[in-house]
C-alpha cells in the first residue's frame, strides 16, 4: 500500500511537471503528424493503427486497475469510470475505424511516426493510472456531500465538449476524403468560430472531468491537455492562414472563441 501511494504521488507530480515543458516545446516545435508531418522522425505506421496503439492503455489498463480499488463497487466510482471509458472507447476504437474507412482508398496514405505514437502511449499509460487509481481507490466518497452536484455540472460540461469533439473529428475526416488525402477549408458549426473545435471540445471535456472528480489528478490532466492542444491549435490556425490565404476566414480564432 505504501509503495502504491508513493507511485501515485510521483505520477501526479510528473503530470504537473511535463505540462509546462510540453507547452514551451510546442510553441517552437510541432509534433510531426497531420498538417505538420515532415521527414526525419524515423519509421512510420498507418495512422489508424497508431491511434489505436497509443490510446489503448486508457481501455486495457483501466479494466485491469479498476477492480483492484477499494471503491470498485461504489456507484460513484463506477459512474466516473464509465464516463472515462466512454470517451476513450470512441478515441481508441471508433475514431481509428472511421479514419481507416476514409483513408483505405488512398494508395499512399501518410504514415504516423512510431516515435510519436510511443510517446503518446507512455503519457496515456501514466494518465490512465492516475485517473483510475484516484477514482477507484484514493477518492473519499463517503465524506463528499457535494459529489452528485459537482458530477452533474461536470457531466454537462463533459458531454457538451465531447459532442463538439466528435462532430469536429467527423467533419475533418470527411473533408480529408473529399480532398483525396489533401486539405480543404472546414466550414459550418464551430468551424465558423475557431480553427480547431476538435481541440476546444477536448479541453472542455477534461474541464468537465476535473469538476466531476474534484481532484489533483483531474486538474493535472486538464492542464496537460491544454498545454498540449492549445499550442498545436495555434500552429494549425497559422497553417490554415498560410495555405489558404485570402480564402480562409480572418475572423476565426485558433481555439478559444473570440479570444485566441
Amino acid at each position: 500500500m505504501e509503495s502504491d501511494q508513493n507511485l501515485f504521488q510521483y505520477s501526479l507530480l510528473t503530470i504537473y511537471l511535463i505540462g509546462p515543458s510540453t507547452a514551451v516545446t510546442l510553441c517552437f516545435l510541432q509534433a510531426p503528424y497531420g498538417k505538420h508531418r515532415r521527414p526525419g522522425w524515423g519509421p512510420t505506421m498507418p495512422a489508424p493503427l497508431a491511434w489505436f496503439f497509443m490510446e489503448s492503455p486508457t481501455l486495457w489498463l483501466t479494466l485491469l486497475l479498476f477492480p483492484l480499488g477499494i471503491h470498485s463497487s461504489n456507484p460513484k466510482s463506477l459512474t466516473l469510470v464509465c464516463v472515462f471509458l466512454l470517451h476513450y472507447f470512441n478515441r481508441t476504437c471508433l475514431f481509428p475505424l472511421r479514419l481507416h474507412r476514409r483513408t483505405a482508398h488512398q494508395k499512399a496514405a501518410p504514415g504516423f511516426p512510431v516515435s510519436m505514437a510511443v510517446l503518446a502511449f507512455g503519457f496515456n499509460f501514466l494518465n490512465s493510472y492516475l485517473q483510475i487509481r484516484w477514482v477507484s481507490h484514493y477518492a473519499d466518497y463517503n465524506g463528499d456531500e457535494w459529489f452528485w452536484w459537482r458530477f452533474w455540472v461536470g457531466a454537462a460540461v463533459f458531454f457538451a465538449g465531447m459532442a463538439v469533439n466528435v462532430w469536429s473529428d467527423r467533419v475533418l475526416v470527411r473533408l480529408k476524403e473529399e480532398a483525396g488525402g489533401g486539405y480543404k477549408v472546414p466550414r459550418g458549426g464551430w468551424f465558423e468560430v475557431v480553427s480547431c473545435p476538435n481541440y476546444l471540445g477536448e479541453c472542455v471535456e477534461w474541464l468537465g472531468w476535473a469538476l466531476m472528480t474534484w481532484s489533483w489528478a483531474g486538474l493535472g490532466f486538464l492542464l496537460f491537455t491544454c498545454a498540449n492542444l492549445v499550442p498545436r491549435a495555434r500552429a494549425n490556425h497559422k497553417w490554415y492562414l498560410d495555405k489558404f490565404g485570402e480564402d480562409y476566414p480572418k475572423s476565426r480564432k485558433a481555439v478559444i472563441p473570440f479570444l485566441y
